[in-house]
């Protein structure tokens, strides 16, 4: 596990040296299943993680959790609170968990969590779990990645529910309402159930599972259903997401440069761009294929 563990960190710092762990990784034919938990804010994705470790370790299952926990504005490290929520599972050798810093990154995991989920299949993991930042909607990077995406909810949360519906709530594999033991859970199912009838392109039913993780009621009816889903899992399937969330992290990185040298070299060009579209002389994407122009870059519309 140490080694594991320097070998993520390494990985996770970038450089040179990280590049070739990825290259030697990247000819290995990933193992491992994958399962990400994402959600809400207080949902409890921890502890139901917890529960579902713990299950797992019943079968005989190992398991590594990797838990994207948010930033520290002051050292960019990860603040551990999800380890700490799992530290049933410390002295277990069939157990892993790190703890990883979003450093900044939108879309609820890492910026290389590829390369950092090959690194924990090589070295004999049976299930790999990734815990999202559970910061909201924006977290749909995780589909990309796990072979099952379990979007976690909680009775009461409302507005948020509704909300959830244009962004995490489009990609969930498996719906669960967790915390079903307090008022309310009966109609949150109810809520999320008709909110599924609005996914267009859904190639089969997702399940929506209730869950009390401080119990352990539901865990096994969960574990099940994400089996169904990750027996489906291919190869194929695999490359195809790890190929299209590559081109969704060039394109980011490549706006963001875009963004900086505008930012660094035309800041009087911009400044009239923006005057021009909030006078309703131009539009958004007019304004943005003229900026795109003034650094030498022709729009491809």
């Amino acid at each position: 596990m140490a080694a594991l563990s320097r070998v993520l960190s390494v990985i996770d710092g970038g450089g040179p040296v990280a590049q070739r762990l990825v290259r030697a990784l990247h000819q290995l034919e990933r193992q491992a299943v994958v399962v990400g938990f994402t959600g809400p804010p207080g949902a409890g994705k921890s502890t139901l993680i917890n529960a579902y470790i713990r299950h797992l370790r019943q079968l005989g299952t190992s398991v590594a959790a990797l838990a994207v926990d948010p930033s520290s504005p002051k050292s960019g490290g990860a603040i551990l609170g999800d380890r700490a929520r799992m530290g049933e599972h410390v002295t277990d050798s069939g157990v892993f968990v790190r703890s990883l810093s979003a450093r900044g990154h939108l879309g609820g995991l890492t910026l290389n969590i590829h390369a950092l989920v090959h690194a924990v299949d090589a070295a004999g993991w049976d299930v790999i779990i990734l815990e999202t930042v559970g910061a909201g909607q924006s977290e749909v990077e995780i589909c990309r990645v796990a072979d099952a995406s379990v979007v976690v909810n909680s009775p009461g949360l409302g507005d948020e529910v509704q909300a959830m519906k244009a962004g995490i709530l489009e990609i969930a594999d498996i719906l669960v309402v967790n915390k079903a033991d307090l008022p309310g859970a009966a109609n949150t199912v109810q809520q999320l159930t008709g909110m599924l009838a609005l996914r267009s392109g859904v190639g089969r039913d997702v399940p929506v599972i209730t869950t009390t993780a401080t119990s352990g009621d539901g865990v096994e009816a969960m574990a099940y259903a994400i089996g169904e889903v990750t027996s489906q899992a291919t190869p194929t399937g695999r490359a195809v997401r790890a190929r299209a969330h590559a081109a969704d992290l060039i394109a980011d990185a490549a706006a963001n440069q875009v963004r900086a040298l505008m930012g660094n070299t035309v800041n009087d060009r911009l400044d009239e761009l923006t005057q021009a579209v909030l006078s309703g002389e131009l539009d958004v994407t007019q304004a943005a294929e003229k900026a795109l122009r003034s650094i030498g870059i022709e729009s491809p519309t």
